[in-house]
């Protein structure tokens, strides 16, 4: 169904917004049948990679050869596509490249939309959007739009400007020049540490005669977080200048003021790590590379969400629900508040089984569909091989370590436990609060100290498998609410969590302790069938 907007038709669920995010829903929500429609403001899907990043070398990885048959596996690896059925939009048939050119993602978002006819309105920008009378009410040039949910999709709004005098002097990441021959023998202050900052730096390195790198924190390495959106491997090669006495830098420090100065600018700085020691430094450049913001002015006051504490993203509950706009919530890089900085929500390979899940609450809400349940008897045994079979499988749980569970709930009643997949923990835990027994399994890393992430000594035995430094199965039970016990299973080099000794075993002994209505007469050292 194509609205024409001035029809009085009140959808079910309009999306704001044709990026990643929204063509996931959208394919999520045209497969069960379901009202929506969504609005696009530009031309085409995929705006926001059409421009970025600028040298056009996405940072998400495309792993081709995997040396698996299996789709469901070979998606650990694949952090492009969207999930869908068709064998042919998958986005290794579109890059063979380790690390793919964004122009290729453009492209297969396109395909994604046109292959499963997808209901986006193009060219059809969102101009305001109110709540009247419980109906969302969504203004877009001279048409009109409604809807009972509004997911908002729309990506990031634009760059994030940092509180800095004489910050307008700096050029924008959105505005850099992407030839490196104009930066030739110029000394260059690039504000800001994240990727886009070491992207723009790596692409000049050969050219500037200085490139200083500045925030007041340290750099945040991906190798070192476990985090994708931290500074990646490939950026390496100026910080190798750094300590090789090139005279390009790395700095942590406060930018206090930026002033022009004839043909040149000047800025002061504080140093954080040098005991407030304070300098004025001189650059032919200013860049800021500080990342991007949502934006809320598309909002009336009767539904503008609230917003974290940075002021970036919207706050969101465990359910990616806006925490107080009822029926307004946030599909794709904008559902990321909940495991900021932990897990992939910011990015394609995380948000497609965010979105997955959504689908099935919005369901669940709107066409009373209860969530999927597989039941299961309440037996130590079958529990063990479910839930070793599902972090051997998944590739929800891979990619959204300690974020996505799996959920087991025990009703020793009627002996059985019902099985939840790929719920964010926390809506788990308060979902089943009411439950005197129930089971999460994640995936999850050890601790993030370590003073050098490749020299870790490592104790592998069971009894100490709360101490692996890799990703490994976490098992909580929890009882109304509270969690009373944890199993952590060893990790293993090639992520195949089966070892009769290592995982089968205190797994089947920790479920038989809690399931206390069925005892496990089996020897603890009886490999399962």
């Amino acid at each position: 169904m194509t609205s024409t907007g001035n029809d009085g038709h009140i959808h079910r669920y309009l999306i704001i917004g044709a990026g990643p995010g929204g063509l996931q829903l959208s394919y999520f929500l045209q497969r069960a049948g379901a009202d929506y429609l969504t609005l696009e403001r530009e031309a085409a899907p995929g705006g926001f990679f059409r421009r970025y990043p600028r040298h056009r070398r996405l940072i998400s990885l495309n792993k081709v050869h995997t040396g698996e048959k299996d789709p469901e596996i070979n998606l650990r690896w694949d952090w492009n596509s969207l999930l869908n059925d068709s064998p042919d939009l998958q986005f290794p048939r579109y890059s063979r490249e380790y690390f793919p050119g964004a122009d290729d993602l453009v492209r297969y978002l396109a395909d994604f939309q046109r292959e499963h006819a997808l209901n986006v309105r193009y060219s059809t920008a969102a101009d305001r959007v109110e709540k009247v009378d419980g109906v969302f009410v969504v203004h877009a040039g001279d048409e009109v739009f409604r809807a009972e949910c509004l997911v908002i999709a729309a990506g990031w709004g634009g760059p994030y400007v940092p509180d800095i005098p004489g910050i307008e002097l700096a050029t924008g990441y959105e505005d850099v020049s992407v030839a490196a021959e104009d930066f030739t023998d110029k000394r260059v202050l690039i504000i800001g540490k994240g990727n886009s900052a070491f992207e723009t730096a790596q692409a000049m390195l050969g050219h500037a005669a200085v490139i200083h790198l500045a925030s007041p924190s340290p750099v945040r390495f991906a190798w070192t977080s476990k985090h994708p959106g931290h500074v990646r491997g490939q950026y390496g090669a100026l910080l190798d200048s750094y300590w090789f006495k090139t005279l390009h830098g790395v700095l942590e420090c406060r930018v206090d003021r930026i002033w022009r100065d004839g043909d040149r600018f000047k800025a002061t700085i504080t140093y954080t790590l040098a005991d407030g020691e304070q300098a004025l430094l001189e650059y032919d450049a200013i860049l800021r590379c500080t990342g991007f913001t949502m934006d809320t002015g598309l909002f009336a006051a009767s539904c503008t969400p609230e917003m974290t504490p940075s002021g970036r993203l919207p706050a969101i509950r465990p359910d990616f629900q806006s925490t107080n706009v009822d029926g307004l919530y946030f599909a794709g890089t904008l559902m990321q508040a909940r495991d900021f900085k932990r897990a992939s929500s910011a990015f394609i390979d995380g948000f497609r089984y965010n979105l997955r899940t959504l689908a099935a609450l919005l369901a669940e809400r709107y066409e009373g569909e209860p969530l999927r349940e597989e039941v299961l008897p309440v037996d130590a045994d079958q529990l063990t091989t479910s839930m070793l079979d599902r972090v051997n499988y998944s590739s929800a749980l891979w990619t959204q370590f300690e974020y996505l569970c799996d959920a087991y709930v025990v009703d020793e009643a009627s002996g059985q436990v019902l099985h939840y997949t790929d719920l964010p923990e926390d809506y788990a835990v308060d979902r089943f609060a009411g439950h005197p027994l129930y089971f999460t399994v994640t995936l999850r890393w050890g601790r993030q100290d370590y003073g050098d992430v490749f020299a870790i000594q490592r104790h592998p035995t069971p009894e100490r498998a709360h101490e692996s430094a890799f990703l490994h199965p976490v098992v909580r039970a929890w009882r109304n609410g509270d969690q009373v016990a944890e199993q952590h299973l060893l990790e293993d080099l090639l992520a195949q969590w089966r070892d009769p000794v290592r995982h089968v075993r205190p797994l089947r002994a920790f479920l038989s302790s809690r399931l206390t209505t069925t005892p496990d007469d089996r020897p603890p050292d009886t490999p399962l069938p």
